[in-house]
């Protein structure tokens, strides 16, 4: 299933403005959905809001497709015409080789992705 498809859910919220979610390994189901989202302006991270979003996701597609994680990050990294890549976004936060970043117009918003990684060990 297309990661647009969550995203598009996530960022129908009215305090979420981006959203990217990437398939990560998962020792039970093989892969999971965790997703990272910009809050709007003045929108406050928490755990009522992510459990929120993940409640939204199973409500519109089922139980199973709900986000394993959803993560607040203050940017994630995008192009230069705003194609948001997350081939990085999942090599940065699995720990794997990023590859060619030349394209990245916002290269610093892996800096916070690579550290939340820690903070949200794969199971």
């Amino acid at each position: 299933m297309s990661p647009k498809i969550f995203e598009s859910i996530l960022v129908a919220h009215a305090e979420v403005s981006e959203a990217a979610g990437i398939g990560v390994p998962d020792s039970i189901k093989g892969e999971a959905l965790d997703c990272f989202c910009v809050l709007k302006k003045d929108a406050k991270s928490d755990v009522a809001l992510a459990a929120e979003l993940k409640e939204n996701v199973a409500r519109d597609l089922g139980k199973a497709l709900a986000p394993r994680e959803v993560i607040f990050v203050a940017d994630i990294p995008k192009t230069r015409n705003a194609k948001v890549m997350r081939r990085i976004v999942r090599a940065a936060y699995i720990g794997e080789k990023l590859g060619d970043t030349s394209a990245l117009e916002n290269p610093a918003s892996l800096d916070e992705i690579q550290p939340v990684a820690a903070a949200h060990p794969r199971r």
